[in-house]
């Protein structure tokens, strides 16, 4: 098929362009570049079947495809908090585009939709038919009501126009290929821990998270595409860690000698996530196969990598002038 991914140069879309070209797909990639980066999909540049495009989906564009994954939105806090305005334009004026594309070229549209328009939920663990609880004039609300609206928008173009779509709220997902400076708290803790640095803590650290392996996501995300369920459907790991267990778990692999420091809890932040995925589960035969300290692992030797290439000078466990732990 000729498959059109946005957001394809990030973290999640470029390693679903790695399985979709590994499939023999014909794959048209358009990014903006805002939190994408070429770096991610730069083994496939010069394939025949593989085209990039620079494009913002806020403005329109003209082009083929069978599918249409639409993921093009920064998801981190740090970044879609930075020009709200941006986030919010591209979630609701984006999905009307791509929305307007797939209804004209008849394709499938899968939407990748979010955890976080469940806010903090009263319900736990969360399942599809919770109406959430979001703060909607919140620092968070560009992305959570962006999300929420770009919901609408997909289920109102099925009703009104007949467009087939798909529609996975994506819980929190890590992997090789995230960003060091994303704010996400994978990567936070990762980088801080390579680099000899305290863990920063935000709260007592008692709030939780599901922490989903990449490629488990993927897997996921086509399995939807092409299964025969709209949704939506919850794409996330069940297994729940409180952050503070996380701290610790990647102080742990890195450097036990680490300091874990506490500092104040963001606004709206939430208290607790965690999918059901009974849904997944039932309809798509999905649930996610990598363990969290695996897929720690192979997040944090990407990260070592990286940060090595780029020049960084990465103490040797156990060698940092530190405080005594705050946790062990």
């Amino acid at each position: 098929m000729r498959i059109l991914v946005t957001g394809g140069a990030g973290f999640i879309g470029s390693h679903l362009i790695d399985r979709l070209m590994g499939e023999g797909h014909e794959v048209i990639c358009l990014d903006n570049f805002y939190t994408g980066h070429k770096q991610n999909i730069l083994k496939w540049m010069g394939n025949p079947y593989f085209e990039l495009i620079r494009h913002d989906i806020t403005e329109p564009i003209r082009l083929e495809a069978d599918q249409i994954y639409h993921l093009a939105c920064p998801a981190s806090p740090i970044h879609y908090q930075y020009n709200p305005v941006k986030t919010i334009k591209t979630n609701v004026i984006g999905t009307l585009h791509m929305l307007g594309l797939a209804k004209r070229i008849k394709a499938r549209i899968l939407l990748a939709s979010t955890s976080e328009v469940y806010g903090d939920p009263e319900l736990h663990p969360q399942q599809e038919d919770y109406w959430g609880n979001v703060n909607p004039i919140g620092i968070r609300s560009c992305y959570d009501e962006g999300k929420r609206v770009a919901e609408t928008l997909s289920f109102d173009y099925h009703r009104q126009n007949n467009v087939d779509i798909r529609v996975a709220r994506i819980f929190n997902t890590y992997g090789p290929r995230m960003l060091e400076n994303d704010g996400r708290v994978v990567s936070n803790f990762v980088v801080q821990a390579l680099q000899g640095k305290a863990l920063t803590v935000y709260g007592e650290g008692s709030q939780t998270r599901s922490f989903c392996y990449v490629s488990d996501l993927v897997d996921g995300l086509i399995r939807l595409m092409n299964g025969n369920h709209i949704g939506p459907v919850n794409l996330g790991n069940p297994d729940e860690y409180t952050i503070l267990e996380l701290a610790q778990t990647i102080q742990a692999m890195v450097n036990p000698h680490l300091e874990v420091q506490f500092k104040p809890l963001p606004q709206d932040d939430p208290r607790r996530r965690q999918p059901d995925i009974t849904r997944a589960r039932t309809w798509l035969g999905w649930e996610p196969t990598i363990p969290l300290k695996q897929g720690l692992d192979l997040t944090i030797s990407d990260f070592r990598a990286r940060l090595l290439a780029e020049g960084n000078d990465l103490p040797t466990p156990g060698t940092e002038t530190l405080a005594t732990p705050v946790v062990s």
